[in-house]
């Protein structure tokens, strides 16, 4: 409840959330599970404002991700896809509502890199898009239009609304360089 709450932007409600979420599934879920837990809360208190809170609760997410590799999931936590992936993108989502652009591409990445195969083409395509757009804001535009092209092409055969806005919004990111030569329009349509 507390990820989807945070799209209609409403934090304190998801703030409010998370604490009880993550107090009633410590020691009851595998290390994995745990994990996303831990992370959701990173999240929440990242988009309140507390800053320290929100690093300890993506390291406290990385250690439980390292030390339950071999754990059973049950199938509800697997909803967004293998455990890793998803902590490491909302760990770029906590860095980047941080400010922490180098970190947040950085772990846009290796979310990506995480899912395997087509299974995941969707999502694994918003995370290198999102990755991209770090990329742009940190003023490394080569490096992302490497990425939005990695992500075009990651979206072929995928129909979504959000990849629909993603492309849109490349497109719109892309504008500003058109002088320097880049030329994703074709591609993107």
């Amino acid at each position: 409840m507390s990820q989807q709450g945070k799209k209609p932007h409403r934090p304190e409600h998801c703030r409010a959330l998370t604490p009880t979420g993550w107090d009633r599934a410590r020691g009851r879920v595998g290390s994995q599970v745990e994990a996303l837990f831990a992370i959701t809360h990173a999240h929440a208190l990242a988009k309140t404002g507390q800053i320290p809170q929100a690093l300890s609760g993506v390291e406290r997410a990385h250690a439980a991700l390292a030390t339950g590799a071999d754990d059973d999931v049950p199938f509800w936590a697997l909803v967004w896809g293998p455990h890793a992936a998803t902590v490491h993108s909302r760990s770029a989502k906590v860095f980047e509502t941080l400010g922490d652009q180098s970190s947040s591409a950085r772990s846009y990445a290796t979310a990506a890199a995480s899912r395997s195969g087509t299974t995941y083409a969707r999502t694994t395509a918003l995370d290198l898009v999102a990755q991209a757009e770090q990329q742009a804001k940190q003023g490394s535009i080569e490096q992302a239009c490497t990425t939005w092209g990695w992500a075009i092409d990651t979206m072929a055969g995928v129909r979504s609304t959000r990849t629909l806005k993603a492309v849109r919004s490349l497109r719109s990111d892309l504008r500003r360089y058109r002088a320097r030569g880049v030329r994703y329009r074709r591609r993107a349509r």
